[in-house]
């Protein structure tokens, strides 16, 4: 790991800090359960208004449109322009 500091002593890694987040995500055919990551001082959506084309899950659960496990993975990427909704696991409220 690069360590470098600036002329007023800030330190800069190249290392990223990120926080899971267990979240729902409904893309155009399936629907997936899994952890994104996002940076400690930013919301799930600055996660996804990021310029990168894929969204990183991990520990993916991936279901059929009658709510079937199909598959299993430690990592997935969904291409964002086939994201329909997103939904944090803390966002869920039980009536």
């Amino acid at each position: 790991m690069t360590t470098q500091f600036d002329d007023k002593g800030k330190i800069f890694t190249n290392v990223i800090s990120k926080i899971p987040v267990p979240v729902t995500i409904q893309t155009i055919t399936h629907r997936v359960h899994g952890e994104i990551y996002v940076r400690p001082s930013e919301r799930v959506k600055d996660e996804l208004n990021r310029s990168e084309d894929f969204l990183a899950v991990t520990d993916a659960v991936i279901f059929d449109a009658d709510g079937k496990v199909m598959h299993r993975c430690s990592f997935l990427t969904i291409n964002q322009t086939h994201i329909v909704w997103l939904l944090p696991d803390d966002e869920v409220v039980s009536e």
